[in-house]
């Protein structure tokens, strides 16, 4: 029983945020609710593009309101990997689950149809298109990471509950935006990128990446004392925990890349065998 517990706490919020408790059971909702739509129609979800999208949302969550959260406050490699699953994991699964048709069905219809709900997506659809130019979306995928690691930031960040929240919401948010420019389902006549394009796009943000983990990995100066000036939730040597940080910057995320690019190139040699198509 003493086990059960345990994990029921460690599952609870260590800090609570409605934000993020908000984003997780809506999305959820919503999609459930699309779900149970398309299937009331005759239309078929399949398995795996439901698996991914919740997938996402649990890795999100897990990262933000456990005592996973706790450990990414107090150990940089943890930190590390929150920001992984933020940036790179959660939005690459979401992304790949195709999932705005689904939450499109299953908003209410007269949220929908709510007159303010078209006014705000015309304000917002100018810097939408400016931030899915694919020279814009690399330099912020990368850029953020750079940015939130810079030491002087860093450091003000972690010891700033609203900069904290800032910097993990921007991870989020930039994800999305970059995974879904990457796995638009939509052709290049419909408005999405070319395969050419997206795949260049997986290529040109790899060396950036390898370059900064490769740079904390094989660093022999501390970078981040925010560690030291609030204490390590595990007694690890300081440039330990950076380097191990560094390969989770570095290895991952260059395979997450990777792995979208056989994606893609499946996508395309889908498509000119004829079993591939976009929604």
């Amino acid at each position: 029983m003493g086990v059960i517990e345990q994990s029921l706490n460690y599952l609870q919020p260590w800090e609570f945020s409605p934000a993020w408790i908000l984003f997780c059971l809506a999305s959820t909702a919503l999609y459930i609710r699309g779900l149970v739509h398309f299937r009331r129609s005759g239309r078929c979800t399949g398995f795996w593009r439901p698996f991914s999208f919740f997938l996402g949302i649990a890795a999100i969550y897990t990262v933000t309101q456990t005592h996973f959260d706790y450990l990414a406050q107090y150990m940089f490699f943890v930190h590390r990997g929150q920001h992984l699953v933020l940036h790179h994991l959660a939005p690459f699964l979401i992304a790949l689950s195709a999932p705005f048709p689904l939450l499109i069905a299953g908003t209410p219809k007269r949220v929908r149809d709510f007159p303010g709900i078209t006014t705000v997506v015309q304000a917002l659809r100018p810097g939408y298109r400016l931030l899915q130019q694919p020279f814009i979306a690399a330099l912020l995928f990368v850029g953020l990471i750079y940015f939130w690691l810079l030491p002087a930031v860093h450091f003000d960040a972690m010891l700033s509950q609203r900069l904290y929240q800032l910097m993990n919401w921007s991870m989020l948010l930039d994800g999305l935006l970059f995974w879904w420019l990457i796995f638009d389902p939509r052709s290049s006549a419909k408005g999405g990128l070319g395969y050419g394009v997206r795949i260049t796009l997986l290529l040109a943000v790899v060396p950036p990446q390898m370059l900064l983990g490769a740079y904390l990995t094989f660093s022999h100066n501390v970078l981040f004392d925010v560690y030291e000036v609030c204490g390590r939730a595990w007694p690890l040597a300081p440039l330990t925990d950076q380097r191990l940080g560094g390969l989770i910057t570095w290895i991952p995320a260059t395979m997450m890349s990777v792995l979208a690019v056989l994606i893609i190139l499946g996508r395309l040699l889908g498509q000119r065998a004829g079993k591939y198509r976009y929604g």
